[in-house]
């Protein structure tokens, strides 16, 4: 590539179908060597999981006609790694559990700095949204009276969480995909977004490429709805998937002029699989939840179970976060394994039990010569969700720019500082309802149609990324590995001053690797990779920024020169494009309702012991 910023200009991925498809003999040209397809819909979602097909789901009920894109294959996407459950106030364990301590809970974990209109309207909701995806067919454990089942899940007051075994993301996505292939919805799938057509006040669609096999996609449509999750796989060690949540949906907005909010925080879930024993393909991956909240105890290696020291009422189903910095103490002192973890051990709980509540880590550990019956698996923190991403108006789904709305983990003010184990399929499936829902009432009058101006710009990015390919001297996926290296070491579980400047310098020496990579074909997995970068380094740079600009220490965000919270840090970092670069703000969360309020001052907490 010529320039840096012809490489960070490039945005997101996504899937698509042909609707108002022109063949290929009509298809619109620019220059006799540029050619594309124009797919015109009145609203165009990125992004394939939970949060995408609900929100299409509410659009198709409304007789609107949406048109869902996935980079994967259809009904492949991340949501089906959320295995432990999903949250709702239903009070089929705990009769006195209700949304609004389920509110209260969600905004102590975190850290108050969460949006309280926001964390009302999920909680509120999902006890129906529960029986919707009931009614859809969803097959959810259930109590000896016919109940649906809730279990307990990290810093949780109450036994809330719904769940199928241990497979509740796949099984929720399997019932959506269903609901939408029932009501006939359109869906592309191979297909990657690179930028969002915006003037930086309106977004009018959005261009990319089908990466089976190359031919360029300019898409025209009243609405855009970003879906594509979050940016915690840029850490070499996740729980991701690989090549995904690489903050591909957050840089996309970005670039189109939209706020961004919550970007240093990256949760750290205690319990990814490490370990040579497991080999490198199954490394920082999820090792989910419902393991310690079906009674699962985390051990070092001296045989001690060390929560008790760090937490001994609630013990290993604390917050994320104190469980996470509770093993890298450990391990820093020298009381982990050998690979740097710790011990997980559920066995002494019956075989039998196990099978029924945890099938798919029975089952994974099982075919890795592990009884989770038998003996303890070894763990260790790994970056697994991104609180922070696009500000968005929790009534609508809107953000700042006119016509672009988001949803799912692509957005900001939920979660907070931290998330609450169980939040993120909630606020997926009440959220997607609500965003589908203000679009289905907007008016669509007529075909979309770019303006001159965006017609364009699409055709100067689809130069540039004809011009993408080409001999240089750095690998992509190599220099996405050194982004995530430098990440792992400056913007980890602990922070400091000093390592966020050294990550900032490392940065620009990864921007300059960036102008020179060697890249094949767009049906090449190196030009993925090189537009993958190009995201990858604009959320970095926000995390690192982000990190440290915060100085105090705040849920997931843990500053070892700032270590106490501090109430004038009770606010969000924002994050916007302009001119002079990456400007960074603040801004002031509301305040909760007196029901919420009320929750908060009663004072309700898990206690661990209940479950011995």
């Amino acid at each position: 590539m010529e320039n840096t910023d012809q490489q960070l200009n490039l945005s997101h991925s996504s899937n698509s179908t042909v609707l108002n498809h022109q063949p290929s003999e009509n298809r619109s040209q620019t220059s006799p060597a540029l050619d594309y397809e124009r797919v015109s819909v009145p609203v165009l979602i990125i992004g394939a999981g939970a949060a995408g097909a609900r929100t299409a789901i509410e659009l198709a009920k409304h007789d609107v006609v949406p048109l869902v894109i996935g980079k994967r294959n259809y009904g492949d996407a991340h949501t089906t790694l959320a295995a432990g459950g999903i949250n709702a106030a239903l009070g089929n364990r705990d009769p006195e559990d209700n949304w609004g301590i389920h509110a209260a809970d969600t905004l102590k974990e975190g850290h108050f700095i969460t949006d309280p209109d926001g964390v009302e309207i999920v909680t509120r909701a999902m006890p129906d949204r529960i029986r919707e995806l009931v009614e859809w067919g969803m097959p959810f454990n259930r109590t000896e009276d016919g109940e649906i089942e809730q279990r307990y899940f990290g810093a949780q007051s109450f036994r809330r969480t719904c769940f199928v075994g241990d497979r509740t993301g796949e099984a929720m996505l399997e019932t959506l995909i269903s609901k939408a292939k029932e009501l006939e919805i359109p869906y592309r799938e191979n297909v990657m977004i690179t930028k969002l057509l915006s003037d930086g006040e309106r977004v009018y669609g959005a261009v990319g490429y089908d990466m089976n096999d190359g031919h360029f996609l300019r898409f025209e449509a009243h609405a855009v709805v970003l879906a594509a999750g979050g940016y915690s796989g840029l850490y070499n060690r996740h729980s991701s998937r690989t090549d995904e949540n690489n903050g591909d949906g957050a840089a996309l907005a970005y670039d189109a002029g939209a706020r961004l909010m919550d970007v240093e925080f990256v949760q750290f879930h205690p319990t990814g699989m490490m370990g040579d024993r497991y080999g490198e393909e199954w490394d920082g991956r999820l090792v989910t939840e419902a393991v310690r909240g079906e009674g699962g105890r985390l051990f070092n290696a001296d045989g001690e179970r060390f929560m008790e020291k760090y937490s001994p009422e609630q013990m290993e189903l604390d917050a994320r976060d104190v469980v996470a910095r509770a093993i890298a103490q450990e391990v820093r002192e020298g009381r982990g394994t050998e690979n740097g973890g710790v011990y997980l051990d559920i066995s002494h709980k019956d075989r039998a039990f196990l099978q029924e509540r945890l099938p798919r880590m029975y089952e994974r550990f099982a075919e890795l010569n592990v009884d989770l019956a038998e003996a303890p698996v070894e763990v260790a923190p790994t970056a697994h969700y991104a609180m922070g991403g696009v500000e968005v108006d929790f009534e609508t789904g809107a953000t700042a720019v006119e016509n672009l709305y988001a949803v799912g983990e692509v957005i900001a003010g939920i979660h907070g500082a931290n998330r609450l184990g169980g939040n993120s399929l909630a606020e997926t499936v009440v959220l997607g309802k609500v965003v589908g829902g203000h679009l289905a009432g907007e008016s669509y009058t007529g075909t979309p149609k770019l303006p001159e101006s965006q017609q364009r710009a699409a055709d100067e990015h689809f130069r540039d990324l004809e011009a993408l390919s080409g001999e240089g001297s750095d690998d992509p996926q190599e220099v996405l590995q050194a982004l995530g290296d430098v990440l792992e070491e400056t913007a980890g579980i602990i922070r400091t001053e000093e390592d966020t400047n050294k990550g900032l310098e490392r940065l620009e020496a990864l921007r300059d690797k960036a102008n020179d990579l060697i890249v094949g074909g767009r049906t090449n997995r190196s030009f993925e990779y090189a537009i993958d970068l190009g995201f990858s380094l604009t959320v970095a740079e926000m995390v690192l920024k982000g990190a440290r600009e915060r100085t105090e220490s705040r849920g997931a965000h843990f500053r070892s020169d700032y270590p106490e919270q501090s109430e004038g840090w009770r606010k969000n970092i924002t994050y916007r494009q302009t001119e002079a670069g990456m400007l960074l703000d603040t801004t002031t969360p509301g305040k909760p309702s007196e029901t919420v309020r009320q929750a908060l001052d009663a004072g309700y907490e898990l206690e661990y012991h209940q479950l011995e």
